[in-house]
């Protein structure tokens, strides 16, 4: 299993937020550059980064950093999300080295759109579906849609999807713990990975992801834990592996 550092990008800064309260903001770094380095020399083989000024402009607004890091990291798995909304921007992304582009709120609200990039862009397609009590959330969080989290992802895995994000809002940046039981109900729905979000706080939550990996849960990303001290990010991607009988 992996785990999977976060950078968050809010006006070209590295931050957290507290359940995606653009208003609750902890500013880590001005240097998202410097940032990743530091998660690539703990042994992070994938980065996940979050353009949060996109997700609510709907269209990318921290894309020079995003790009800066895929240009001084080449050999780096990396996925972004926030403001995705057109093949255009996926398009981008893919040119400046991005392994993995997720799909939010533009994957809820036109579905058809996501079936069609999928075709186009085979392997590089990652749904994120942040949910709060079971339904799914959409405009960074702002609003909650009708639809049901394994209803939609059993609908994405159909489109070819390459894996999904499953985030517990209700976790995200408090420093509660993983939601394991939804996450592993997700995973036993569907035959493509999962990736937790979400309340990682602590070895223990990366150990009881890692011990069920083979329910399909493929990676974890961290955030909060791993800038506050809570999470030796090292510490736990060792554990992780070695759970996992990982020698590379």
């Amino acid at each position: 299993m992996l785990l999977i550092p976060a950078i968050d990008l809010k006006a070209g800064q590295c931050v957290r937020l507290r359940q995606g309260d653009m208003d609750e903001v902890s500013v880590f770094s001005d240097d998202p550059v410097a940032m990743a380095e530091r998660w690539v020399k703990a042994g992070a083989r994938r980065l996940h980064m979050v353009d949060l000024d996109g997700a609510v402009a709907g269209r990318p607004v921290n894309a020079e950093p995003i790009h800066a890091v895929a240009e001084a990291f080449p050999e780096l798995d990396i996925q972004v999300g926030g403001g995705i909304r057109d093949e255009e921007t996926i398009q981008s992304y893919l040119d400046a080295g991005v392994r993995y582009v997720i799909l939010g709120t533009k994957a809820v609200t036109m579905p058809h759109f996501v079936a069609d990039v999928c075709v186009e862009y085979p392997g590089h397609i990652i749904v994120g579906l942040d949910s709060k009590e079971g339904r799914v959330a959409i405009d960074g969080w702002s609003k909650l849609a009708h639809h049901d989290v394994i209803d939609m992802a059993l609908h994405f895995e159909r489109d070819g999807v390459e894996a999904i994000i499953f985030t517990d809002i209700g976790r995200d940046g408090m420093m509660k713990g993983v939601n394991l039981e939804a996450t592993v109900a997700l995973a036993r729905a569907v035959h493509i990975p999962i990736i937790a979000s979400g309340g990682i706080t602590s070895l223990e939550d990366v150990r009881a992801l890692a011990e069920l990996a083979g329910e399909g849960i493929q990676g974890a990303i961290t955030g909060r834990a791993i800038y506050e001290g809570t999470l030796d990010f090292a510490a736990g991607q060792k554990l992780a592996d070695e759970l996992a009988g990982f020698t590379g």
